[in-house]
């Protein structure tokens, strides 16, 4: 079970960075996000993305706004703020420094 464990940790520790570039091209409610992530490949459950929304928002990267829904209650929609648009900056020179050592890591020949 660790390699399973240790694959959870792995998703989880970019979620933040996939949830900041969604919501960087428009807004969108949870639902959303979580069945954009499922397509994706990451496997998210209700349970871990709305604590990381209530993060975000806390920081300052992220707001909401309520909107009527005519197939149910009123939904939340995310968006990113213009801090949250810096961050994003910076996760995303982060992400290529990280997979670019990563790839040479492992491709390297001994």
């Amino acid at each position: 079970m660790k390699l399973e464990n240790t694959k959870a940790q792995m998703r989880k520790g970019i979620l933040e960075y996939c949830i900041l570039s969604i919501l960087s091209k428009r807004e969108a409610y949870a639902s959303e996000m979580i069945k954009k992530l499922k397509s994706s490949k990451l496997l998210v459950v209700e349970g871990t993305i709305y604590p990381l929304l209530t993060r975000l928002k806390n920081e300052g990267l992220l707001q909401y706004r309520w909107e009527e829904s005519t197939e149910g209650p009123p939904r939340k929609y995310y968006m990113i703020t213009p801090l949250g648009d810096g961050f994003l900056n910076e996760l995303g020179k982060t992400w290529k420094e990280l997979v670019t050592s990563v790839e040479h890591i492992i491709s390297e020949k001994d």
